[in-house]
């Protein structure tokens, strides 16, 4: 199964600090498994968030260039149409989310993908739909 990683793993690998450890290490390696075996996937909206964190010019071109060994999943007008029933689903429920993260389920969902993150925001999404979540292994 391929597994959509959010924003917020990429940056555990990409923030190149000297020692991730315990859980940001975990997600860290189970995220070099997954590019190994071909089964990470990336949406141009996450894209998007992990460029515009760079801080100089030579920064972004070097993260450009090593994030287009992943192709983008498109979105359809399905997915976004699939995103705005999810918030109005979530809302109903109590539930929040952001224009992305729900972008991330809707893509998730219709493409039969699991989500890797370290937002816990997309638990409670877990909780109201039938989203699956990757765990480290």
């Amino acid at each position: 199964m391929l597994v959509l990683v959010d924003t917020s793993v990429w940056s555990l690998v990409l923030r190149r600090r000297p020692a991730l450890v315990g859980d940001e290490l975990a997600f860290a390696d189970e995220l070099r498994e997954l590019i190994r075996e071909g089964r990470a996937v990336l949406i141009g909206p996450i894209r998007q968030e992990l460029l515009s964190g760079a801080r100089t010019r030579e920064n972004l071109h070097r993260l450009r260039d090593s994030l287009r060994a992943f192709p983008d999943v498109a979105p359809t007008s399905v997915v976004y149409e699939r995103a705005a029933e999810l918030d109005f689903e979530f809302r109903t429920r109590g539930v929040t989310g952001k224009s992305t993260d729900l972008l991330i389920c809707a893509t998730a969902l219709e493409n039969d993908y699991s989500v890797f993150t370290t937002d816990s925001d997309f638990e409670q999404f877990r909780k109201h739909s039938t989203l699956r979540l990757h765990s480290v292994r």
